[in-house]
C-alpha cells in the first residue's frame, strides 16, 4: 500500500518562512524516488490548486502565485521531496498535499489528474 507522509506545516507570520517535506512509500513498503512529485493546495471554500512538481527527468513547475517565492528540491536518493517557502503571506493560508506520479505518462504537471496517489495534507497558515 502507498504511503505519503508529509511534514512541515504550521502557524507563520506574513513574511516567514516554512520548509514542507513528503516521502512516499511504494507497493513493497519501501521508499523510493517517484519520477514525479508535486505539491497542491487548498484554502476553504477554494479549489485544490498546484504549487509546484518536479520530475526525475529534470522538470519542474512552478505556480505563478509561488514563483520567486517557493523552491522545490529532493533530497540526493530523490526520496524526500522539499518544498521551501519563504516570504509567505495570508493569501498561502491552505492545506498542502503532497502527490506523486508512478510513471509520468502524463505531461501536464499541474493538473491533478497527472497524479496517481496523495497524502492526507499539512496545515499552513500564515498569520498577518
Amino acid at each position: 500500500q502507498v504511503q505519503l507522509v508529509e511534514s512541515g506545516g504550521g502557524l507563520v507570520q506574513a513574511g516567514g518562512s516554512l520548509r514542507l517535506s513528503c516521502t512516499a512509500s511504494g507497493d513493497t513498503g519501501r521508499y523510493y524516488a517517484w519520477p514525479g512529485m508535486a505539491w497542491f493546495r487548498q484554502a476553504p471554500g477554494k479549489k485544490r490548486e498546484v504549487v509546484a512538481g518536479d520530475r526525475t527527468d529534470g522538470a519542474t513547475y512552478y505556480a505563478d502565485s509561488g514563483k520567486g517565492r517557493f523552491a522545490i528540491s529532493r533530497d540526493d536518493p530523490l526520496i524526500t521531496q522539499y518544498l521551501l517557502m519563504n516570504n509567505l503571506k495570508p493569501e498561502d493560508t491552505a492545506v498542502y498535499y503532497c502527490t506523486t506520479d508512478k510513471d509520468l505518462d502524463r505531461s501536464n504537471m499541474a493538473s491533478d489528474s497527472t497524479y496517481d496517489y496523495w497524502g492526507q495534507g499539512t496545515q499552513v497558515t500564515v498569520s498577518s
